[in-house]
């Protein structure tokens, strides 16, 4: 009887101390699961279960190796906004599967890939054919992004001409291919202007356009195959 209290309690000491873990790790736990996250869950499921079932065992043995886990997944998320380096090991990257409408077998290869399994993303987003597809990307959460050629995609308002680009929008130049970040936390991707064959004092002559005399200012800036610039600055601290 006394082993049934001790579970009892345990039980419902353990699932708010879980719940009160994830709220501490954020809502980027349950939004996404990267492979880390995935190890951190399966850990945590496991303390969880030896802390309900071995209660001969002092409950500490199993909530403080719990908080230690939640402290790493707190101090990697923090590195991970700091550098993207880190970002790329912890999450991955994404990868391109297919491109103008041709698959890249050495990608299929590295991820573990078949012609079924991305027939079946390809499916999922109402895509029929491979030659339709101008991009296809496998995220790092195994989701995969399709990207369809511009014929085959739906008419728009802004396609009619019923809602055009804002007066005083620039084309800056014009690439085939997705959006490609510049700018990412204040830090300049020097490899994404040599791709559009540009350099630094082109992007920072651009920003000025826009108001913005310091690239550090800027949390993240983008190019799209248009050569329209998305600039996003940071927040202003508050005091």
């Amino acid at each position: 009887m006394e082993d049934m209290s001790t579970i009892v309690l345990r039980t419902l000491f353990t699932y708010f101390f879980l719940l009160l873990l994830l709220r501490m790790m954020g809502k980027r736990e349950l939004g996404k699961l990267s492979v880390f996250d995935v190890v951190i869950s399966i850990m945590l499921a496991e303390m969880a279960t030896l802390a309900i079932d071995q209660v001969e065992r002092p409950a500490l043995h199993f909530y403080v190796p719990m908080a230690l886990l939640m402290a790493l997944e707190i101090m990697m998320a923090w590195l991970s906004m700091r550098s993207k380096k880190v970002r790329d090991i912890v999450d991955g990257s994404a990868e391109i599967i297919i491109e103008n409408g041709e698959i890249r077998e050495a990608a299929m290869r590295r991820n573990r890939l078949n012609l079924d399994d991305l027939m079946v993303h390809l499916r999922q987003k109402n895509i029929k054919s491979i030659a339709d597809v101008e991009f296809a990307l496998l995220e790092p959460t195994g989701q995969m992004s399709v990207f369809p050629k511009p014929a085959k995609e739906p008419l728009t308002r802004e396609d009619v001409g019923i809602n055009p680009i804002a007066q005083g929008e620039e084309h800056l130049l014009s690439y085939k291919g997705l959006p490609i970040p510049l700018i990412m936390d204040g830090a300049v991707r020097e490899e994404a202007l040599t791709k559009i064959d540009k350099n630094k004092f082109w992007l920072k002559q651009q920003i000025r356009k826009h108001g913005i005399r310091d690239i550090k200012e800027i949390s993240f800036c983008s190019i799209d195959e248009q050569g329209r610039l998305f600039i996003d600055k940071k927040d202003k601290p508050r005091h």
